[in-house]
């Protein structure tokens, strides 16, 4: 960390405290105008509270309360708190999918915090795409910051089952759809699914980006399995708002923290968790912004060094995120990989060896020990092949055992929309042995790729007892979801990529130990498909999508917008 600041140092002073200048004269007077004598701001750091609260997302619907504890905190520690609205990104509600609005977020974020007298921000969010995104935008704006994670919601209950939101609404909707479970038991369900405030409770997208953004050191220590509704959320929330405020003093930014030692070990958490595929997708982006080299290969090599040890679901069989809360936590969980990661590196609050000193797990079940892993290897695996040449993924430790290495007949839907419509067509004749193939679901294609990817089963295999399927899209998929799901097939079939050229009846075999996704078609058949290829009319003609069209990159890259990831400097603004 660099010394302390003065208070004439503070980025703040540029736009109040520079006397004889008409523009510190005007900031003085608006600030009069909104009911603030000079003495509660001038010399003290500003700290901005990026809330992404709406009331339509109901992971994010505590965070107006949340806020106001972060404020609490600012003034506790003698800084000057601005609370800013930002945009929610619901993955319960926005279409066609929050990952669209993913960069945009991002761009708010950054120049919200370029462009107003900010000295250090508290950035609020959990909800799948806006961790990253909030992130990714302070990084690139590289103004001293603390991440508040939303929190998982309340576990499930119905009938003396603990239910796992996302993961449990795809197993009990297809036993609905396999005729075991009625209308009213469905409905019944649906009340005790989502109990509270707060992100899904499994390992999904959520909570896995709330750990990652804890490894990287952007969070205080165990914030990131705090249940959204538990007091001491609140705590957190308040301590967090007294942490920017000596960030601010001190100068620490995220270019200190952001390191590549920093992204290898949050890759290390995300495999050992057993979590999400989308982190994959988040965490390049967010090295990306960073000036950090990190690739799909970074996935692969990592995830062959790190067990399992997180048994939560979808990839564990039997606990939830509160579960983990009392188990220790993520500082227990990451005192038991200490090998593998990079200790002595910087965080908000220290180093990473400081941030899980004393740590203890308390329950060896819900966090296990290293000889007694959930999987011997980290729970995504990255595949290679004539049908992905720049990768695609498979989080194969929620994938049915069998699967893992299977040749099938290929039946191809066109677009999600059809496949709903079609999924159940007999003439089809889809086996349990058959390779269901999505494509136009990507960056582009999707728009936005969306989380198609889980693609359902036919009912009639649903009747036979069949759960899991091999299914390859250029799609996503919930981290709450599971199966032998491939995907971000990339390059992305909208843009030509291999994915284009499958037809039905075509042989594809996945062989997850040798990392491979093979297309069984000699290459002149390939050429002649490829020669005869038409490339889709655009989705957008104008406005946001349009400009995401054009500058969206792939899976395999992260998905962030080209001339965002490029790198380059951007000056602060003259406030004179």
């Amino acid at each position: 960390m660099s010394d302390r600041r003065r208070p004439e140092e503070l980025r703040s002073h540029q736009w109040y405290g520079t006397e004889g200048q008409l523009r510190t004269w005007s900031h003085n007077a608006r600030m009069r105008q909104l009911g603030y004598e000079a003495e509660e701001y001038r010399g003290r750091p500003v700290i901005a509270v990026l809330n992404t609260w709406s009331d339509i997302n109901p992971c994010h619907v505590h965070l107006r309360e949340r806020a106001e504890a972060v404020k609490r905190g600012v003034w506790q520690a003698g800084g000057f708190p601005l609370e800013f609205p930002v945009a929610t990104l619901s993955e319960t509600y926005q279409k066609p999918t929050p990952m669209l609005y993913r960069n945009l977020l991002a761009m708010e974020t950054e120049e919200l915090l370029r462009s107003y007298p900010i000295d250090a921000a508290v950035l609020l969010g959990g909800c799948d795409k806006s961790t990253p995104a909030l992130l990714m935008g302070a990084s690139s704006a590289d103004v001293p910051s603390i991440f508040v994670p939303a929190g998982p919601m309340l576990p499930g209950h119905w009938r003396g089952e603990t239910l796992g939101s996302g993961t449990d609404m795809w197993k009990y909707w297809d036993e609905h759809r396999a005729g075991n479970l009625t209308d009213c038991e469905l409905r019944e369900l649906q009340g005790g699914l989502a109990r509270s405030p707060g992100h899904c409770m499994t390992m999904g997208t959520a909570s896995t980006m709330t750990a990652a953004a804890e490894a990287l050191g952007m969070t205080l220590p165990g914030a990131s399995s705090i249940p959204a509704v538990d007091s001491g959320h609140e705590r957190m929330a308040a301590a967090s708002g007294r942490r920017a405020v000596e960030l601010a003093w001190t100068g620490l930014k995220p270019s200190g923290i952001l390191t590549r030692e920093a992204f290898e070990d949050a890759v290390t958490t995300v495999l050992g968790l057993g979590g999400s595929t989308n982190a994959v997708i988040h965490l390049i982006a967010m090295a990306g912004r960073c000036q950090v080299p990190l690739t799909l290969d970074d996935f692969d090599r990592i995830a062959r060094t790190v067990p399992v040890l997180a048994n939560i679901r979808p990839g564990g069989r039997t606990y939830l995120m509160e579960d983990f809360h009392f188990a220790g936590g993520l500082p227990a969980f990451l005192s038991r990989i200490t090998d593998l990661l990079h200790l002595d590196r910087p965080t908000v609050s220290g180093t990473l060896r400081e941030q899980i000193e004393g740590a203890v797990v308390h329950n060896d079940d819900v966090i296990r020990t290293r000889d007694n892993p959930v999987a011997a290897e980290g729970g995504v695996a990255v595949l290679r092949g004539n049908l992905c040449p720049d990768g695609a993924v498979i989080k194969h430790i929620s994938a049915e055992r069998h699967l893992l290495r299977h040749t099938g007949r290929a039946v191809v839907f066109d677009d999600y929309r059809t496949m709903q419509r079609t999924i159940n067509d007999p003439s089809l004749n889809i086996t349990a042995d058959s390779v269901l193939v999505l494509r136009d679901s990507g960056p582009k294609g999707g728009p936005g790729m969306p989380e198609y990817g889980m693609l359902p089963l036919p009912d009639h295999l649903l009747k036979q007892g069949v759960r899991d399927m091999v299914r390859i899209s250029d799609a996503r998929m919930s981290g709450t979801s599971y199966g032998a799901c491939v995907l971000h097939v990339a390059p992305e079939s909208y843009i030509g990529g291999p994915l284009a050229l499958v037809r039905t009846g075509d042989p594809i075999t996945l062989d997850v130990e040798a990392r491979t996704l093979q297309l069984d078609v000699d290459e002149a058949e390939l050429e002649r498909r490829r020669a005869e290829w038409v490339q889709p009319a655009a989705r957008y003609e104008r406005g946001y999508g349009a400009l995401y069209n054009e500058q969206i990159t792939q899976a395999d890259t992260g998905c962030d917008f080209e001339f965002l990831a490029r790198p380059g400097k951007v000056r602060d603004p003259y406030a004179g």
